[in-house]
């Protein structure tokens, strides 16, 4: 399939556009602009009021203005580079037009003493006499409205002026072909949009700051565009996912029964919900892909172990994958419980395991004696093969990539695969990152998880927490201790962590801190979790290792030193390792004072709520949608337009109306199909078009 014809002109070389050499045509290529395309949705971030005024006089300086003046005497440098001066008058007062290296020829035939000129630029004060310095527009009366009333600002890079963007914007709308329209007649008419050309141009020439807003309809509908071949993007590879031929998994709830009746408490609402949400996809024909969110604490373990079992009542095999050995061995002893309770065989694979007791390992697999496998990434190794696999967990997403996903799905031919975090995602970021799945949300605790008292401590009252970690130890409790994030260097991290260990071991006694981090060998860290485990030790000083599911329920309190340096889905996370079991727990978060204004919002926030969704919100309209995801979630999309943070709306519309489309239209044949064909290639999104001609 190659690009329609209709789009030619704007996927043209730059030089095709007017006023555009080779020389600025390599510049733009440093905004990311390479086409006529990408001069488009490259919009003006801000503007210039350049309306016409009768004077400078009141204009609250410094400003831009544009005035008509009456040119006067003419005072050239006296030195050298100095400046040059040019007395002029408007219909109420008198200002000087200032020149840097001026050279009298010019400025007396552009600016002859006796003229009548409009000038535009910025106005400033200096010892109380209006300056215009370097005026932006010099103009004779009758050319007065080549100046815009309300001038488009560009973003610049170096070797580009306002100037430049402004004439080859201009030339790129002249190439923006009349298309079809791809939008939903009753969602168009209802939002009240322009068609997509009206909008371009409208973008580009706004007349006031309004014009400017994201919620401005021209800037709506582009956003929308671009959000919606998107989402069309992912649910073509949903689609073709759906394509993939999976197995009917139908559990008899004979399993499931058994655990149910050995739980101490009934299930939340939220997981029985979820719960039937994954039974529904994995009874279905089609491959299951789909996503459990819960927050720490909201029982994601329960879950994922009913969705085991469901593949082990209908006959076949479940794998459950984490990241970590650590975490591995903790996911085993969660379910250990649960699978007595079910009466179903348990093994765990990890990279420790070598020689004849791996072999065994792998022959009971294969012939389905074990049931239930969990692992670290030693589950993808080719010598690894399953009786019967129908259900992939693969716990922490972000930790693997999708090629791993599919890797694991390809044991099983076609097994269901779920995946698990325990980082709550907000709404627009989980559709734009997790599109092409469905989502199942635990938002509701347990019942019997005691709330985490979380305090604000300044670092000058160090020794009242340490006095506090002691007497909780009397009593037979244990704390985490977290360093600070050294951004410059690991080794940094580490002597911070290190200088901790060795105050606190000093004031503590010899063996009761462990210490782990970042740049321990394996055995070494998990040989220091163990011990925390197994309650040897009764501070645990570490980096941010501990991070993720690490499970201690005897651990009451959590300190986290300079706290302000870490983001609040960090904090979040950290806080959710104490308050496992059934003591009061808390959490202390050191700051270093004066604390910024965004460092105590952070803080205060974590104090007021342990709702992850709610903090995941506030940190997202905090840092911003690109810090968020950070470089490591590159999945995610960068959008030109449409702003994630306060679209988020937009978003949730556009996912519905892609998948809409598609169902009524599944190879875009209508005229609707075809012109969302069109969206697909103008938005560059050839992953869709491979899918499609595949497809």
């Amino acid at each position: 399939m190659s690009r329609p014809e209709i789009l030619f002109p704007l996927f043209a070389e730059l030089e095709t556009l007017e006023g555009v050499g080779p020389k600025t045509a390599q510049n733009l290529n440093h905004l990311g602009v390479e086409t006529p395309r990408d001069m488009l949705f490259t919009l003006p971030h801000t503007g210039v009021d350049r309306a016409l005024r009768d004077t400078v006089e009141g204009a609250p300086l410094p400003a831009t203005v544009t005035v008509r003046v009456q040119v006067g005497a003419h005072y050239p440098a006296r030195n050298r580079g100095g400046a040059y001066r040019i007395h002029v008058e408007d219909a109420q007062t008198s200002f000087q037009l200032v020149f840097f290296h001026g050279r009298s020829d010019y400025l007396s035939k552009v600016l002859p003493t006796g003229s009548t000129r409009v000038v535009s630029g910025k106005v400033e004060l200096f010892d109380g006499i209006a300056n215009m310095v370097h005026p932006d527009h010099i103009l004779p009366e009758a050319d007065a409205d080549d100046i815009p009333a309300f001038e488009p600002v560009y973003p610049l890079t170096a070797g580009v002026t306002q100037k430049t963007m402004f004439k080859a914007s201009r030339a790129a709308l002249t190439r923006v072909p009349a298309l079809e329209e791809w939008i939903d007649p009753s969602q168009l008419a209802q939002a009240g949009w322009p068609d997509f050309g009206t909008a371009m141009a409208t973008a580009h020439s706004p007349q006031s700051q309004r014009d400017l807003s994201p919620d401005a309809a021209a800037r709506t509908r582009l956003a929308y565009d671009e959000l919606m071949a998107h989402q069309l993007t992912l649910a073509l590879a949903r689609a073709s996912e759906r394509q993939v031929a999976g197995i009917a998994t139908v559990g008899t709830n004979s399993l499931q029964a058994r655990v149910r009746a050995a739980l101490p408490y009934a299930p939340t609402g939220a997981q029985e919900r979820a719960i039937a949400e994954i039974g529904k996809d994995m009874a279905a024909p089609v491959r299951m892909n789909r996503l459990l969110q819960g927050d720490v604490g909201a029982g994601k373990t329960l879950v994922a172990f009913m969705a085991l079992l469901i593949a082990v009542e209908a006959g076949g095999q479940g794998v459950m994958m984490a990241p970590t050995e650590i975490l591995a061995r903790q996911h085993l002893e969660g379910l250990q419980p649960l699978a007595e309770d079910a009466g179903v065989v348990l093994d765990i694979l990890t990279g420790r395991d070598k020689g004849a007791e791996r072999r065994a390992k792998l022959a009971a697999l294969e012939r389905g004696d074990i049931q239930i496998l969990v692992g670290t990434h030693a589950v993808f190794q080719a010598d690894v093969n399953f009786a019967d696999l129908r259900l992939a967990i693969v716990d922490e997403q972000h930790r693997f990539g999708v090629r791993q996903r599919l890797a694991l799905g390809k044991k099983g031919g076609a097994a269901d695969v779920l995946v698990m975090t325990a980082t709550p995602i907000p709404r627009s970021l989980a559709l734009a990152q997790y599109g092409d799945m469905d989502v199942s949300v635990l938002d509701e605790k347990p019942p019997g998880r005691k709330p985490i008292k979380t305090a604000m401590v300044s670092n000058g009252r160090m020794e009242e927490v340490v006095a506090r970690l002691r007497a909780a130890m009397d009593e037979g409790r244990q704390c985490y201790w977290v360093c600070p994030l050294v951004e410059e260097s690991e080794a940094v991290d580490l002597t911070a962590a290190e200088e901790r260990f060795k105050r606190l071991r000093a004031v503590l006694g010899e063996d009761r801190v462990g210490l782990v981090h970042g740049q321990m060998p394996p055995a070494e860290k998990d040989a220091a979790m163990a011990k925390f485990q197994a309650g040897e030790t009764g501070v645990l000083v570490a980096t941010t290792v501990i991070e993720v599911g690490v499970n201690v329920p005897n651990a009451t309190i959590m300190v986290i030193e300079r706290a302000e340096t870490f983001g609040l889905a960090q904090l979040h996370q950290l806080r959710g390792r104490v308050g496992r079991g059934d003591a009061a727990s808390t959490c202390l978060l050191l700051y270093q004072s004066p604390l910024s204004d965004a460092g105590q919002k952070r803080l205060e926030v974590l104090r007021e709520t342990e709702d992850g969704f709610r903090i995941a919100e506030t940190d997202l309209q905090m840092r911003g949608y690109g810090d968020l995801i950070g470089t490591a979630q590159s999945g995610v999309p960068r959008f030109q337009v449409a702003d994630m943070e306060r679209q988020a709306g937009l978003m949730a519309v556009a996912q519905s109306d892609a998948r809409k489309l598609l169902a009524d239209d599944p190879d875009l044949l209508s005229p609707r199909g075809q012109a969302a064909r069109v969206l697909l290639w103008l938005m560059r999104q050839d992953e869709a078009i491979r899918l499609i001609s595949v497809g």
